[in-house]
């Protein structure tokens, strides 16, 4: 289990950068079918070795990274689409309406629905995945998209346009505090949330069903930031969504440190799931607003790398804090490496508030065509 999460996370490691890269450079639009396509083959194959009886350890394993490999790519570009197709100003209501998407079909509704398929015959979740994942490639060629910037003269190394994006984020103050502040509370949140399932069965005493009752409020509480966001960005800035965020997070560790009592844990993960809402679809369209279009997909790669490599860093230290201290230390590690960092960098969040100043405007591209 260790090695299948490990080889779905380590390609956002190995190829983040890359993926930022051809975002750029290729048709965007091209680049998300072809790899949901490559992505539903790898599927199809899992579907008939699982269905055949022939599947192994290692088949598995070699599938996820793939599949692994295929994300970094797919999710990479994807993540670029929205500013070429909607106007600055309404990002954040298209951002919210994307990550309910991810958070009701993916969180709520996916696993309770794969795990009727898996119960009618084991091969049947991959079928239906693979079948999806090819619907939403169809979809995609529906898309027109704007140019995004790259011109037709002699195109830099790849090495070159990395080199690019990682200048560009070093050299504005905004994204370069926002990407900061991603990495390092990951790696906070990545300690505390490594011990998440012996926090909720043993700490808490919930036994078998804790983890699952955690998750199932983190999802409530992300349904409450769906629904309140529009409301919330009509009456407080992004900028200082953020900043409550930030506090917000650091409490929750501090409260999940001194508490073992489930009730108090239920009304802070409901919070907290509702901050993650709030927080993930604020934070993007800071990004999206303040970055260039042609170079979204590089700037997105450098903000994903910080993510990623904040919480394999923060899950190897939770581990390691764990078992020294108890199932609380990481999360007494959580708060005091939030509170620190709130306090270093609470005077350069007002960059954030004025992130999209001196950004260029980019006008949304034509609409999507209506049926043929």
């Amino acid at each position: 289990m260790a090695l299948a999460t490990l080889l779905q996370r380590l390609p956002w490691l190995l190829f983040g950068l890359l993926a930022g890269v051809l975002a750029d450079r290729l048709d965007r639009r091209v680049l998300v079918v072809v790899v949901d396509l490559l992505r539903a083959a790898v599927l199809v194959v899992l579907s008939l070795s699982v269905a055949t009886g022939t599947v192994s350890t290692a088949v598995v394993l070699a599938a996820l990274f793939a599949l692994g490999t295929a994300e970094v790519f797919a999710d990479t570009t994807a993540g670029t689409l929205l500013p070429m197709l909607v106007a600055r100003g309404d990002l954040a209501v298209a951002n919210a309406r994307v990550h309910a998407g991810f958070l009701t079909v993916n969180q709520l509704t996916g696993p309770p629905v794969g795990a009727a398929l898996f119960a009618a015959g084991s091969a049947w979740p991959f079928v239906a995945h693979a079948v999806l994942v090819a619907l939403g490639a169809l979809l995609l060629t529906r898309l027109v998209l704007p140019e995004h910037g790259r011109g037709a003269g002699t195109r830099p190394t790849v090495r070159d346009d990395v080199r690019e994006g990682l200048r560009w984020v070093l050299r504005s103050p905004a994204v370069r505090t926002l990407v900061l502040t991603i990495t390092i509370f990951n790696v906070t949140y990545g300690a505390a949330w490594s011990v998440l399932v012996l926090y909720a069965t043993d700490h808490l005493g919930l036994g078998a069903v804790g983890f699952g009752l955690v998750t199932s409020v983190l999802a409530a509480g992300g349904l409450l930031g769906t629904v309140s966001y529009g409301w919330l960005t009509r009456r407080v800035s992004l900028g200082d969504l953020m900043r409550v965020g930030l506090v917000v997070e650091t409490l929750t560790h501090l409260l999940l440190a001194v508490s073992s009592v489930p009730a108090v844990a239920m009304v802070v993960f409901f919070v907290f799931g509702a901050h993650a809402f709030v927080w993930g679809t604020t934070s993007v369209t800071v990004r999206q607003r303040a970055v260039p279009t042609h170079l979204q997909g590089r700037v997105s790669s450098v903000n994903t790398l910080g993510t990623y490599g904040g919480i394999v860093v923060g899950s190897a230290l939770g581990g390691l804090l764990a078992r020294s201290w108890g199932v609380t230390a990481p999360f007494w590690f959580a708060f005091a490496g939030s509170a620190l960092f709130v306090v270093l960098v609470w005077r350069q969040l007002s960059h954030i508030v004025h992130a999209d100043e001196d950004a260029p405007a980019q006008a949304p591209g034509p609409p999507v065509p209506g049926p043929a």
